[in-house]
């Protein structure tokens, strides 16, 4: 199992310690509280995800062969939301996040549990991620 498995494993481990929709959204929205804040450099037009009915930013870099990701929003769910696609895809090789399988996101149940427009975010940002992790692969391989 990889890294990104794992890591999707205990989030939605920690998603059915609660019985209920509304305390999984809380703990989704303590999720985004406890996200270290984005640089302001990066709350531009350039990294603000199209798709989404709130704004989001989602940054990321190339470190040493792994790629981090920031994120940030100015609604409360997604950015919980953005913290956990964070959590589970920073420090991770970019080929396998451009791999990646994302059943855990499935198993999280989110897609039926937001309105349409905050799931066409959720699989923005999805994408926004896996394009990173195919970018930052291409640039390894020719050694940029």
């Amino acid at each position: 199992m990889s890294s990104i498995q794992e890591k999707g494993a205990e989030i939605v481990q920690a998603f059915n310690q609660f019985g209920d929709w509304m305390d999984r959204y809380n703990y989704l929205i303590e999720l985004g509280k406890s996200m270290p804040p984005m640089d302001a450099n990066y709350k531009t037009k350039q990294y603000l995800i199209s798709g989404c009915q709130s704004q989001v930013w989602l940054h990321a870099f190339l470190d040493d062969g792994l790629v981090t990701f920031t994120a940030d929003s100015d609604a409360a769910i997604p950015k919980g939301i953005a913290a956990i696609l964070v959590h589970v895809f920073s420090g991770e090789r970019p080929e396998d996040i451009a791999a990646a399988d994302l059943g855990f996101i499935d198993k999280l149940g989110l897609k039926d549990h937001l309105s349409p427009t905050r799931s066409n975010g959720l699989l923005a940002m999805i994408k926004q991620i896996k394009l990173y992790g195919v970018v930052f692969q291409a640039k390894q391989n020719r050694g940029g």
